[in-house]
């Protein structure tokens, strides 16, 4: 995949902009040319904000996040009417324009820029991005070396967001987290550790899970950490969020299946681990009196593909999955 850099580079120059307020030498600025002059520059700004947020269809750009250049695959909806952002996480195979095309109809469906961030295999290898650049194990003591948080994986995904929110002009904008496989590893811990404030989660078809307990070690559970990030409040923290466990009951597959230890003790395949933690995560919460925020949505017959459970139509409920309160507001993207 092809780095745009260049093409962000050229686009933020604006050729005739630094020219269009010089004089010509010995000659004072007659009042017409100054009118003319100034019309240039209210037409010049009014382009410019009117250019400012993405235009309808597909487009690829490049935003600095968390100082991190990232390509981001957009597609907005014709006659989008910025009720929200959904970010979709690409899989292993780093097939960011298939997962734009994969994710397409949700944004059509709940009236959603989408946004599909790629994170590409050289500068976000697995430590960095299944892993959310969280630790590493030192291969000297053995022990997890814990990485400031601003260089963790989430910032720069926390950035993407930031970014794609100012160029729309919507600071507050609601978004939804979507990943599949090993982008729904990434969401499975930055969730766990270091939490966006998305209104929904969508964790689908992972290969393993941050399992809801101190006694299993990173980056399968909460374990061998430092207390400040280990600890039992967060776990509470992890178990209220918002999180869509979607699941494909046919993927019972190996292939790129971790075979990690601790991936294994969640279960022999991602249908069984992803209903292994749903069902370890409920009662965690219930033996600790904590609220739990999750909700498990399945897809009959589906495997280990994004393609396949995004166009099923029961993904849809991923977004939505509990009913609205009688008298409650309903909020995006539960409207309509």
């Amino acid at each position: 995949m092809r780095t745009r850099l260049w093409h962000a580079r050229m686009a933020a120059r604006l050729p005739g902009a630094a020219q269009s307020g010089e004089s010509i030498p010995g000659r004072a600025p007659s009042h017409s040319r100054r009118a003319a002059r100034f019309l240039g520059v209210v037409a010049l700004i009014a382009s410019l904000g009117a250019a400012a947020a993405y235009a309808p269809g597909d487009s690829d750009v490049v935003v600095q996040a968390a100082g991190t250049p990232i390509e981001l695959f957009i597609y907005k909806p014709p006659g989008y009417r910025g009720e929200g952002m959904i970010v979709s996480l690409h899989g292993l195979g780093r097939n960011v324009s298939g997962y734009r095309d994969y994710t397409r109809g949700f944004a059509e469906r709940f009236d959603a820029l989408l946004v599909v961030p790629y994170f590409d295999r050289e500068r976000f290898p697995g430590w960095r991005y299944q892993r959310a650049g969280i630790a590493q194990r030192n291969a000297e003591t053995a022990l997890l070396d814990v990485l400031p948080r601003a260089q963790w994986t989430g910032e720069i995904l926390r950035g993407v967001i930031e970014a794609v929110r100012a160029h729309e002009g919507a600071p507050d904008m609601p978004y939804v987290l979507i990943g599949h496989s090993a982008g729904a590893q990434l969401l499975s811990r930055l969730t766990a550790f270091a939490p966006l404030p998305a209104v929904r989660i969508i964790i689908a078809n992972p290969s393993s899970w941050v399992a809801p307990t101190l006694a299993e070690p990173f980056p399968y559970g909460f374990g061998d950490l430092p207390a400040e990030i280990g600890n039992e409040r967060a776990l509470e923290r992890y178990l209220a969020q918002p999180i869509t466990v979607l699941l494909g009951t046919a993927d019972t597959g190996s292939v790129n299946l971790s075979q990690a230890a601790g991936a294994k003790r969640q279960g022999a395949h991602r249908y069984a681990r992803g209903s292994h933690i749903f069902q370890s995560a409920a009662a965690a919460a219930a033996s600790h009196g904590w609220r739990f925020g999750w909700d498990l949505v399945e897809i009959p017959g589906v495997g280990h593909s994004a393609r396949a459970m995004y166009a099923n139509p029961v993904a849809e409920r991923a977004f939505c999955p509990r009913p609205a309160a009688a008298g409650s507001a309903v909020s995006w993207p539960c409207r309509g």
